[in-house]
C-alpha cells in the first residue's frame, strides 16, 4: 500500500516545491548567538531569525549552571512528573516562575506547545467558552480543539469583535478570552487593557501565552502584565523557556493555585511527558537570578529594536507596527521572500522568508528577530545588506 501513499507523498511535495513554497533547513555548526556558521563550507552569517531576545542561549554562566545541575541531579529523569520525575529543582524553578510573573503556582511541561495543548481540556466543558484571536498561535489553537467547550474567534486585537464573541458566549457557564501576549508574525502586542476591562465587563477569564513577550516587552521586560499594568487581571500565563529565558526547552503555565493543581491531576502533555531535564532547569533557575540582578540585557534588546526599525523605515521598507523585538518586514510575494532571504545569506545575513500557510496568502515577510546579543554593528551589516538587496530586487528604490 505504501507506494501508492508514496505517490501521493511525492506529488504533493513536489507541488509545494514548484509553488516555491518549500522549507529547506539551514544547518548551524556553532553555538546560537549573533554570529554563527551555517552549512557545509561554514559560512560566517549574522544571525537575525532566532528568538533569542536577550542573548542568553550560549551564556557562559548558564551553560555552567547547566553543567553543575547536571553533574549533581544526572542528565535525565526517565520519568513523568507524577511517578518519580520531580526534584527538588524543579519545584524551586515551579516557585521563580510564579516570582516572576506574580502568581500563586506554576506546572512545567516539556514545551509551550505542550502547556497550550493541555491548558483548555481539564478545566472547560461544553457549557462553557473559549474567546480566541484570530492570529493565536497554532499551540493555542491545537489546545483549544481538544476542548469541547463552544469556539468563538476574534480578528486580531479588534476589541469591538471580541465584544461580539463575549456578547454571543453570554448564556455560557464560564468563558475565557485566549491571546498571545506578542504576535509572532506581526510583532504587536496585546491589548491587554483593553481586554482585561471586557473580560471584567462580561464576567470571563483571561489567558496569555507569553512566549515572544516575557523578557521583552514592558518597563523592565516582565511581558504584558507589566506593560499594561494587568497583575491580578491576567487569570493564566503560559510560556517558555526556549526564547527569551535561555532559549533551551521547556514550557509552562502559571496561575491560580486551584487551576495549577487541576492541570497537574488532569493535563495530559504534563501526566505522559517526560520530565524537563535537569541541566535545563538548573539553567533556567540561574537565568532567572540574572533577571533579578539588573535589566540591561532588556535595556541593550529595546535600543537595539529602535535602531533597527527606525533606519529600516527611513530606508522605505514597509515595517508592521512592533513593540515587540519581532520586525516583520512586508514583501507579500511568497518567492520574493525566499528570493530575498537567500540575497541576504550571501551579503552575510542569516533571515527567514515566511509565506502562507504560516502566514496568511499574500502576506509574505521577511520576520526579523533583534536580540540583546546583536552589537550596533551587526545592526548596521543587516541594515545595510536589506537595502542592497531591497534595490535589487525592487523592492525599495
Amino acid at each position: 500500500m505504501y507506494k501508492e501513499f508514496q505517490k501521493h507523498l511525492a506529488k504533493e511535495l513536489t507541488d509545494i516545491k514548484e509553488a516555491g513554497l518549500y522549507k529547506n533547513e539551514r544547518v548551524i555548526r556553532t553555538p546560537q548567538r549573533a554570529d554563527i556558521e551555517v552549512g557545509d563550507q561554514r559560512d560566517e552569517v549574522l544571525n537575525f531569525c532566532a528568538n533569542n531576545y536577550l542573548g542568553l542561549a550560549d551564556n557562559k554562566r548558564l551553560v555552567e549552571a547547566a553543567k553543575k545541575a547536571m553533574d549533581e541531579r544526572g542528565y535525565g529523569m526517565s520519568s513523568v512528573r507524577f511517578i518519580c520525575g520531580t526534584q527538588d529543582l524543579h519545584k524551586e524553578l515551579e516557585r521563580a516562575i510564579s516570582d516572576y510573573f506574580h502568581t500563586e503556582d506554576t506546572i512545567l511541561y516539556a514545551a509551550c506547545f505542550d502547556a497550550n495543548g493541555g491548558l483548555f481540556e481539564p478545566l472547560f466543558t461544553e457549557q462553557d467558552a473559549i474567546i480566541s484571536d484570530s492570529l493565536n498561535h497554532a499551540s493555542i489553537i491545537d489546545g483549544v480543539r481538544l476542548c469541547k467547550a463552544k469556539r468563538f474567534r476574534y480578528a486580531n486585537a479588534d476589541m469591538a469583535d471580541l465584544e461580539r464573541c463575549l456578547q454571543e458566549a453570554k448564556d455560557c457557564r464560564f468563558k475565557i478570552i485566549a491571546t498571545d501576549g506578542v504576535f509572532s508574525m506581526d510583532g504587536n502586542v496585546a491589548p491587554m487593557d483593553k481586554i482585561c476591562e471586557l473580560a471584567d465587563k462580561y464576567g470571563a477569564l483571561v489567558m496569555v501565552d507569553e512566549s515572544h513577550s516575557a523578557g521583552v516587552v514592558g518597563p523592565t521586560g516582565h511581558g504584558v502584565a507589566e506593560q499594561f499594568d494587568c497583575y491580578g487581571k491576567i487569570d493564566i500565563f503560559t510560556g517558555t523557556l526556549g526564547k527569551a529565558f535561555g532559549g533551551a526547552m521547556g514550557g509552562f503555565t502559571t496561575g491560580p493555585k486551584e487551576v495549577i493543581d487541576m492541570l497537574r491531576q488532569r493535563s495530559r502533555p504534563y501526566l505522559f511527558s517526560n520530565s524537563v531535564a535537569p541541566a535545563i532547569v538548573g539553567a533556567s533557575l540561574e537565568m532567572f537570578k540574572m533577571l533579578g540582578e539588573s535589566d540591561d540585557l532588556h535595556t541593550k534588546l529595546m535600543d537595539n529594536v529602535a535602531y533597527f526599525r527606525d533606519k529600516m523605515i527611513a530606508a522605505g521598507f514597509d515595517i508592521k507596527p512592533t513593540q515587540s523585538a519581532i520586525c516583520a518586514v512586508m514583501l507579500y510575494d511568497a518567492k520574493l521572500s525566499q528570493e530575498f532571504a537567500a540575497e541576504m545569506q550571501k551579503e552575510g545575513i542569516y533571515v527567514t522568508g515566511f509565506y502562507y500557510p504560516v502566514v496568511p496568502k499574500g502576506q509574505a515577510r521577511i520576520r526579523v528577530q533583534l536580540s540583546a546579543g546583536h552589537e550596533r554593528e551587526h545592526l548596521d551589516r543587516a541594515i545595510a545588506a536589506f537595502i542592497k538587496v531591497g534595490k535589487k530586487l525592487g523592492v525599495i528604490k
